[in-house]
């Protein structure tokens, strides 16, 4: 069978991220089941027209606003495709009325209220509004989404099939769980690009608050993205000098070592699909400390795998992070339920169902003749 996969951004894009990783987990699975898969993605500064990477036929045209209509010109040229997948961040590909062949639709989030950490108004409240149209608009197009609250959102929008595919991790869960006693100093870890809806800014802030409070605690911070400059002149501003150490990106590798030694990995996003870093970090026998938001609460099992905070403040991720430290067997607990529970989300568990999925859509015709 033939797939191709439509994605604003592909694994090399220097602004990709857990989208672009979790969509290269499908699309290689798919390979090693014998199929051509091809991944349409917008172009960037430096990259290859095509490319073939991990067995993906990889096409780059156009940038924002221009990548669809260079989809078109391009995917007319091509043999017919079993399947389009049509990835939605924010904006559609709109492949339903020009693709001609089986299409379903892939999403992590609704944005909503991500538009206004991107866009002013009225700009975002337009964002909103195309966004919750254009659902309606892909009703009978099957989606798949990793979040049931995403996919309660859909089904408000008037989407009528969302199937519910879990996200998978590449990371080995340890072999066996080391002691980690819950000593001094707190020692905290988040793992982000530094956008806007990932709200960095509230983990510092949180720093700030258990030092305030007299705990002893520290922070490293994994990453980089727009916002770095200003989020090391706010660990300034905040006195957060010998507290907080900015790392950079790291390997696989140099990531787990991290969150091994890491008592809570902070995640206080505006939203997420999910949250593939918490279960990474859960798998190096590290629970998370989140905000209530939407795909964390689902990757965080409060009070069984990790904290979830009762408030989206700093004020309140830290009162929550002080509790436990009183109560430091509840802490031995949610690492061993965590450590046990990223085992069923490696890919090896996830990705046969989903390939599955994926090949009995190709020979539907969505009520579409191809």
């Amino acid at each position: 069978m033939r797939f191709l996969m439509l994605n604003w951004r592909d694994p090399k894009n220097p602004l990709s991220g857990g989208a672009e990783r979790v969509t290269l987990a499908y699309l290689v699975a798919l390979v090693e089941r014998g199929h051509e898969v091809y991944w349409f993605a917008n172009d960037f500064p430096g990259a290859s027209r095509e490319e073939i990477f991990q067995g993906i036929k990889i096409v780059r045209g156009g940038g924002k606003g221009l990548s669809v209509f260079k989809a078109i010109q391009w995917y007319r040229r091509q043999k017919r495709f079993d399947l389009v997948i049509d990835q939605h961040h924010g904006i559609a590909w709109f492949t339903p009325w020009w693709a001609k062949t089986n299409c379903v639709a892939y999403i992590h989030e609704v944005l909503g209220p991500i538009w206004n950490s991107f866009y002013p108004w009225p700009v975002s409240a337009v964002g909103r509004w195309q966004e919750r149209w254009t659902h309606w608009f892909y009703r009978r197009v099957p989606f798949f989404t990793a979040s049931a609250f995403t996919r309660e959102q859909l089904l408000k929008h008037g989407v009528r099939s969302v199937r519910i595919i879990p996200y998978g991790v590449h990371t080995r869960g340890l072999p066996v769980l080391e002691e980690k006693p819950l000593s001094a100093p707190l020692r905290l870890i988040m793992v982000s690009r530094f956008a806007p809806n990932k709200r960095i800014a509230h983990g510092i802030r949180t720093l700030r608050c258990l030092i305030d409070k007299g705990v002893a605690a520290k922070l490293t911070i994994v990453g980089t993205g727009e916002e770095e400059e200003w989020l090391k002149a706010l660990a300034v501003e905040l006195h957060l000098h010998g507290q907080i150490d900015f790392i950079g990106p790291q390997s696989e590798a140099g990531k787990d070592a991290r969150l091994r030694q890491s008592h809570f990995l902070l995640h206080t996003s505006q939203r997420e699909g999910w949250g593939l870093n918490v279960i990474e970090a859960n798998a190096m026998g590290t629970p998370a400390a989140v905000y209530p938001v939407a795909g964390l609460i689902e990757s965080t099992l409060h009070d069984e795998t990790g904290i979830v905070a009762e408030k989206e403040t700093p004020e309140s991720l830290a009162t929550a992070l002080i509790a436990v430290l009183q109560t430091p067997e509840k802490y031995n607990a949610w690492r061993l339920k965590a450590w046990e529970r990223s085992k069923t989300f490696h890919w090896d568990r996830v990705l046969p169902d989903a390939c599955e999925w994926l090949e009995a859509q190709a020979v539907v015709t969505n009520g579409r003749k191809p």
